[in-house]
């Protein structure tokens, strides 16, 4: 571990009251997500101030430290090597209660709501997302151009199509450990939603669908089914818990997610669909310019992870998905503020956290350049905003798709369908410009240099 990250780590640790102070501490993709016994402990204004900490964000007994891709994982490693502080794998059936726990502790602080429990199902596959949509960004190049054998081409459709057709077992697995469940048995009912023999199944007159409701239906499954494990292991006498409480958790929680609960899922994403696409549709320039122009405030609360599903569900259904090219110009109207505070600023740390964010931000990593650059400078942030809605409403008319999620930013080039790459580029050249000249325009206050 090198000092950098060493150092970092134990700063952080210094200025949250120490690791005594820690209920739970974990990582995403470029903020670490700590929950506190005593917030009073936590010296905001310090830590801010600490080399590598772009931005500190705080609900309630909840503290999210900005350090950027990689260093997230870093720092998180050396914490967690480095004190008592107990880090447990997912408890698997039969460990419902320490779940329980977990999960309690987790979202007890303010502002953890739906959205927030959401998020949680899908970062972790956010990596998998990542490189499954780079893969198939290359892949489509090589077989459009005939750069590679069909061998080839089909080895890398498997590489990169896993992710997205194995979809529903792994957010069963993750939605179990948000709601308290056990992860098998959360994997086995998303399983269960995509299995192709309900396609050979009748049942009340009425033929089942596999992957009905797509990821909509997996998350009402597996919420299900953890209502259900959760009484029976609370019920049933314990000579007979271990082996009735996942009979009947499967039995009860099957045969109503093919009754009941995947119809239902169905309707709900078939009405987002619905809804995205005929906002798109009909809205055209203006829908895109508000969708692009709103969406920094939620990627500043974390809450734009909520967004996931909706994405997934659309990349089931209509086999892209025409809302992130759209919300991917936020990012790029925030590059474009941050390129005009590098060029009118004359502090030097602030200079060098433009130079260190600037790069992830083009490759639409946003959050180092929202919370080190543009919140606290203020308007910056709203010329980013008003670049996003640039960059939006030249999108959005196109109806540009995207192929796969898990990128932003130039990267996600590679996963727009065809016809559509000139759009999307004339997009982010439209926010890069509206965000510098909106900053330009509203101007900001330069920090005195200490």
């Amino acid at each position: 571990m090198s000092a950098k990250i060493s150092n970092l780590g134990n700063e952080i640790l210094q200025n949250i009251g120490g690791e005594e102070n820690i209920i739970s501490f974990e990582n995403c993709m470029t903020r670490l997500r700590i929950s506190l016994k005593d917030d009073s402990l936590l010296n905001k204004a310090k830590l801010e101030k600490v080399e590598g900490v772009m931005g500190v964000v705080k609900s309630g007994q909840e503290v999210q430290v900005i350090v950027g891709p990689g260093t997230a994982s870093k720092v998180s490693n050396y914490v967690k090597e480095n004190t008592s502080i107990k880090v447990t794998d997912n408890p698997e059936f039969g460990q419902a209660d320490e779940m329980k726990k977990q999960v309690k502790e987790q979202y007890k602080a303010p502002g953890s709501g739906f959205l927030n429990k959401i998020a949680q199902i899908f970062i972790p596959l956010i990596p998998a997302f990542i490189g499954s949509g780079l893969i198939m960004g290359i892949n489509n190049i090589l077989n459009t151009q005939g750069l590679a054998s069909e061998n080839v081409i089909g080895l890398l459709g498997a590489f990169s199509g896993a992710v997205f057709g194995y979809m529903a077992i792994m957010v069963g697995m993750n939605a179990a450990r948000v709601f308290g469940a056990s992860t098998a048995i959360g994997g086995l009912m998303g399983g269960i939603t995509i299995s192709p023999v309900l396609e050979g199944v009748e049942l009340f007159g009425r033929q089942l669908v596999p992957g009905r409701g797509g990821i909509i239906s997996v998350i009402l499954v597996v919420w299900f089914a953890s209502v259900i494990e959760k009484k029976l292991r609370k019920s049933l006498p314990s000579v007979l818990e271990l082996i009735l409480t996942p009979l009947l958790t499967i039995l009860i929680s099957g045969f109503a997610a093919v009754l009941i609960l995947q119809p239902i899922g169905g309707a709900i994403s078939d009405g987002i669909g619905v809804a995205v696409s005929g906002a798109i549709e009909k809205g055209g320039a203006f829908t895109g310019a508000i969708l692009g122009g709103t969406f920094l405030p939620l990627v500043m609360t974390g809450l734009h992870q909520g967004l996931t599903p909706i994405h997934a569900d659309l990349l089931d259904t209509t086999g892209v998905t025409t809302l992130l090219p759209i919300l991917a110009m936020a990012g790029a109207g925030q590059v474009g503020a941050s390129f005009a505070v590098l060029a009118r600023t004359k502090n030097k740390r602030l200079k060098q956290t433009i130079g260190s964010a600037l790069p992830v931000g083009i490759l639409g990593i946003g959050e180092p350049l929202i919370y080190g650059v543009t919140l606290p400078l203020g308007k910056p942030f709203l010329g980013a905003c008003i670049g996003g809605a640039v960059g939006g409403a030249i999108v959005a008319p196109a109806k540009v798709g995207a192929m796969g999620m898990g990128i932003s930013g130039l990267p996600l080039a590679l996963l727009i369908a065809p016809g559509g790459v000139g759009r999307f580029i004339l997009g982010i050249i439209g926010a890069y410009v509206g965000g510098f000249i909106a900053t330009l325009i509203l101007g900001f206050d330069d920090p005195v240099e200490e």
